[in-house]
């Protein structure tokens, strides 16, 4: 989502609050409650769950690995939703030209380092460098080159831009912020 006046642009960014990771962490969630609850009748002796056949798993060694599983995607599960929650990745970016700076806000994992901001001036943009990288992993990523900082990416790895796409939203930053273009 973004929003664009004559001399500001403010591009909102949602990272891990995405219906795919909400998906994988209650999967991962479910599938390790039930690699848990199987081991644990296969434990008892007790059938806890009425479609599972506790009698067909010993517990030594199907049962014990069952219980590795169901704690490893538990902790799994628990990171995920950790990171939902803390909304890892999410921020803005704000391309001010009648200020002449930018700036580029992220949310980090909590500690110190929560919050993440770069702040440069307009003027150290040296140019937008678009990565288009074809084949089984396809990479198309957008970045900005930055005098005394490098590139910083501007774009999801994951975001799955089409070329045309990419090169949309890079001329239309180009031109706004009056910058050339590289493609490699």
């Amino acid at each position: 989502m973004s929003w664009r006046s004559e001399d500001i642009w403010i591009e909102l960014l949602t990272e891990s609050r995405k219906l795919s990771n909400f998906c994988w962490a209650l999967i991962i969630f479910l599938g390790s409650l039930g690699f848990l609850l199987v081991a644990t009748s296969s434990y008892l002796g007790r059938k806890l769950l009425s479609f599972v056949p506790f009698e067909e798993i010993p517990f030594f060694p199907q049962g014990l690995v069952m219980y590795f599983y169901g704690i490893a995607g538990f902790f799994i599960g628990s990171y995920l939703w950790c990171t939902i929650s803390w909304d890892v990745g999410s921020g803005y970016d704000i391309f001010d030209r009648q200020e002449g700076i930018v700036c580029i806000f992220r949310w980090g994992f909590p500690g110190k380092n929560r919050r993440i901001v770069l702040r440069f001036l307009l003027e150290d943009i040296q140019s937008l460098r678009i990565e288009l990288k074809e084949g089984i992993y396809a990479r198309r990523i957008l970045y900005m080159d930055i005098r005394g900082w490098g590139a910083i990416p501007l774009t999801r790895t994951d975001e799955n831009l089409t070329p045309p796409e990419i090169e949309q939203k890079a001329a239309e930053l180009g031109y706004f912020l009056r910058v050339p273009i590289e493609i490699f």
